[in-house]
């Protein structure tokens, strides 16, 4: 029940409500929810507070608008452990989703600007990059750099289909030492916005990810550009590869 003597908001009550109702089963992925006029009735409130509720539960994924017919709730997110040890593209292999990658650019050596915090700033790195999608939704951006001795050669190999981890692995010797995450919230400029089919007013998880090798630190390093509205992206602790 909505409590009006409560300092809690009534659309955060009412937000609660209904998440309550889609956690205990009440309302399953599919069902239609009672539509606006109906929530505010019931509840005696105003139709806007009821709209902001909503608004609560579509931000996070729980509730979907459908134009004409109402609003119904959504199948949860998935969770996809983007940077567990299994690597980007096993974590990816998990999810009841199939992922498709396409190479954006293969493997060519760069020189790359100075002044950034990449650790090939001012000079050469082989450098790639690819995306991710998921039943044709665009889900993460990946812009890799690999040390140009460590990993001579790579530029003559075709990527599609391959996993790098297990060709950097395999191939190239490479074993993970150890690894260091930055994460930030940023803005997709213009590239990432067409990549990931994002306005540039959506926010995107960023992560800068260096890896190490027990000789050569930063031997990897990759700048990941994640969309999070369709998925939920998680880490487990204790290490990471590169996918």
């Amino acid at each position: 029940m909505i409590n009006k003597e409560s300092p809690l908001p009534l659309y955060h009550q009412l937000a609660d409500l209904l998440l309550d109702k889609i956690q205990s089963g009440v309302y399953v992925p599919g069902d239609k929810i009672p539509s606006e006029n109906q929530l505010a009735r019931s509840h005696s409130i105003g139709r806007p507070t009821v709209r902001q509720a909503i608004d609560c539960l579509i931000r996070k994924n729980l509730l979907v608008r459908r134009r004409g017919s109402g609003t119904y709730v959504t199948d949860p997110p998935e969770k996809i452990d983007l940077f567990s040890l299994a690597g980007t593209m096993a974590s990816f292999q998990k999810s009841k989703r199939p992922p498709k990658v396409k190479i954006l650019n293969q493997p060519h050596i760069i020189n790359v600007d100075k002044g950034t915090t990449n650790p090939f700033s001012g000079s050469e790195a082989i450098y790639l990059s690819r995306r991710t999608t998921v039943k044709k939704v665009p889900v993460l951006v990946e812009d890799i750099y690999l040390h140009p001795s460590l990993f001579s050669g790579i530029e003559d190999i075709d990527l599609h289909g391959k996993s790098l981890s297990e060709l950097v692995e395999e191939q190239f010797y490479f074993t993970l030492a150890k690894g260091t995450q930055h994460f930030s919230i940023s803005y997709p400029d213009k590239r990432l916005s067409k990549l990931l089919n994002l306005p540039k007013t959506s926010p995107i998880l960023t992560v800068n990810r260096f890896l190490h090798s027990a000789t050569v630190n930063n031997a990897i390093y990759s700048d990941l550009y994640c969309r999070t509205d369709t998925f939920i992206f998680t880490q487990s602790l204790g290490g990471m590869t590169h996918g």
